[in-house]
């Protein structure tokens, strides 16, 4: 396979990871599985819980129960991106063999950096995202270490600061995590406080863990793909975020977990520890 990342981006990705936002170059040309219609194919392969899609003139804040259907197939939603008006992300793609070659693979060129600084690479997952032009990804969170490669077209991801409990509360952090949704609440006053990365074909953005972002897509239709990991440490991020939210619910006021490379095992240790008993959903 062509190397995808140069020397030169893999050393940018190695100083700046995990917890700082940055922009990487990309050499992933036109490839036969990221045509349109082989993701079209792709969408109507993947399991139904794999594929999520909406209308994408949405605001770029708004309650998962308001957003609306296209009222297509996934696959005709994205044959006819440019005039559906919609928003599509194909989940989990290394369901299929040829699609997960190309995830670890690319994930790969990285391995060494990641493994350097947060331990082993993880659960790695791709998703493609499919979308109209002008569709809004609204103001949101994730879990993973995150690289979103911009394949066609262009967009602006808004990104704001992971853990900042001004952009996103610690009791919405765990109920995320306690099966809450990704969407968060929008308000106005966080725009002048957001860093906006313009992308292009061959930009590709590394986004740390949960840290709220919103996407707009450009004039024309979108094609990226998102390659993620998590680590020992985001899980324990996670596990932490659970165990407090039990001690909100017991009336005290915990302390936030610590971003890396802070250590958040003792409450992880204790929450799975009532997990594997019972205790905890």
């Amino acid at each position: 396979m062509t190397v995808i990342f140069d020397s030169e981006n893999r050393q940018k990705f190695a100083e700046h990871y995990p917890e700082q936002p940055h922009r990487l170059g990309h050499q992933l040309a036109s490839h036969e599985l990221l045509t349109l219609e082989a993701l079209a194919q792709l969408g109507e392969q993947l399991p139904k819980e794999s594929v999520e899609y909406n209308r994408g003139d949405l605001p770029v804040g708004i309650a998962p129960e308001d957003v609306g259907q296209t009222g297509l197939s996934i696959g005709d939603t994205i044959r006819q991106v440019e005039e559906s008006g919609s928003w599509a992300v194909l989940k989990n793609i290394e369901q299929l063999p040829q699609y997960r070659d190309l995830l670890l693979g690319l994930l790969g060129e990285l391995k060494p950096h990641i493994e350097e600084k947060t331990g082993a690479m993880l659960r790695p997952q791709g998703f493609i995202f499919v979308s109209s032009p002008d569709a809004v990804t609204p103001y949101h969170f994730d879990p993973e270490h995150n690289i979103l490669m911009q394949l066609k077209g262009s967009k602006v991801m808004t990104q704001f600061p992971a853990g900042d409990p001004y952009f996103a509360p610690d009791e919405v952090h765990e109920g995320y995590h306690s099966g809450g949704h990704r969407n968060l609440v929008w308000r106005d006053e966080f725009a002048k406080r957001g860093s906006e990365w313009p992308l292009s074909p061959g930009d590709a953005l590394f986004v740390p863990v949960m840290a709220p972002h919103y996407v707009k897509v450009g004039p024309e239709s979108s094609i990226s793909l998102s390659i993620t990991w998590r680590s020992d440490w985001s899980f324990a991020e996670a596990d932490a975020r659970g165990f407090n939210r039990l001690l909100r619910k017991a009336g005290l006021q915990p302390k936030a977990p610590g971003r890396f490379p802070a250590n958040n095992n003792g409450k992880a240790y204790a929450y799975r520890a009532m997990r594997k008993a019972g205790l905890v959903g």
